[in-house]
């Protein structure tokens, strides 16, 4: 178990803001949780899980606690016959690893995921979903360790209240136990059926521009990469978190309503929520290709905002500020912020 002070959080978040941790330990191995706890514990001192920092915002003034980042790793098969496929993953896993292990067995129902930046504890924590698939859909349950007994333990999939963007480990509802569980393995259920219906705009548009029929897998998972490669900003390169406001839910009954007043206004139904999307507002308020206190509107994908200049947390707030008041002047809609923060 290897424990670090002082430990900036700008290096461990893919935006690069943040103050520094107190401290912080790396859980390379099961065995590593109880040791962990119990030195937070004894210096009674709060906790931060963290995965790979993808879908976290650092503030200026750190975190004095104890930041547990998961680096734990496998993915085993559990059950296996002709129509189902049950794995259990790592939560340190990044789920670009789970959908190429699904695509490489011609299994179905993670390869709309491909491409999402960040771990699968992450992915389970925000229920992370695209393209018509959400985690939701394949999760089985998770193995997760219990901070209050030391004991680890298994919550099955109807118990944690998964829907857009939500479950009891990152809500503040009467649900919640934010902070009491470290999720280490999820369990996941693949099959063998392609995906039916009709597609997430943009995918099937994918597919009609480049005269691809098939459904298989393997093609619908290279689609959806090309899609967010072409979209997304290399995190490696450029500063950013990725789509950073939630996407609008609405309820049915505003869908035609909506589509009269804004003709071309995107509506779309995952999981059992109809959502708007929120890109396509801030773009239509004026805002894509804006640099706001150093914060880049993503000229390709309004969604996402890329840190260029801004070296603190105060100037991602006032850029937040902005593109939220323009939205909810135009609109009427009020933006969410997607990552968290630390």
């Amino acid at each position: 178990m290897n424990i670090q002070e002082n430990f900036s959080i700008s290096q461990l978040t893919t935006m690069r803001l943040g103050g520094a941790a107190r401290y912080l330990i790396e859980i390379e191995k099961e065995a590593d949780l109880g040791p962990a706890y119990e030195f937070a514990g004894n210096h009674q001192l709060p906790t931060y899980i963290l995965g790979d920092g993808s879908n976290v915002i650092g503030r200026d003034e750190g975190f004095a606690g104890v930041v547990m980042l998961n680096r734990l790793k496998g993915i085993e098969p559990i059950s296996e016959d002709s129509d189902k496929l049950i794995v259990r993953v790592a939560t340190g896993e990044e789920l670009d690893a789970l959908v190429d292990y699904a695509v490489a067995g011609d299994w179905y129902g993670a390869e709309a995921l491909a491409a999402i930046p960040g771990t699968v504890g992450g992915a389970v924590m925000q229920n992370a979903g695209a393209y018509g698939q959400e985690m939701s859909q394949i999760l089985v349950g998770v193995d997760a360790y219990d901070t209050q007994t030391g004991e680890l333990i298994h919550i099955p999939v109807d118990e944690l209240a998964l829907c857009y963007r939500h479950s009891i480990f990152n809500s503040d509802g009467p649900d919640s136990v934010k902070g009491r569980y470290f999720i280490v393995a999820a369990r996941v259920r693949l099959h063998r059926t392609e995906i039916q219906g009709e597609l997430y705009g943009s995918l099937q548009a994918y597919l009609l521009e480049n005269d691809i029929t098939d459904r298989r897998a393997k093609t619908i998972r290279d689609a959806v990469t090309n899609i967010r490669t072409q979209k997304l900003p290399d995190s490696t390169v450029m500063a950013s978190s990725g789509s950073f406001f939630k996407n609008i839910t609405i309820d049915e009954a505003d869908i035609e309503p909506l589509r009269a007043q804004y003709p071309g206004i995107p509506i779309f139904l995952i999981g059992n929520c109809w959502e708007v999307a929120s890109g396509w507002l801030i773009e239509q308020a004026g805002l894509k290709g804006k640099l706001l206190h150093g914060m880049r509107v993503s000229d390709k994908a309004a969604l996402i905002l890329i840190n260029e200049s801004a070296d603190s947390y105060e100037d991602l707030c006032r850029a937040r500020a902005e593109i939220i008041a323009a939205v909810e002047e135009k609109f009427g809609f009020r933006l969410e912020q997607e990552p968290e923060e630390i």
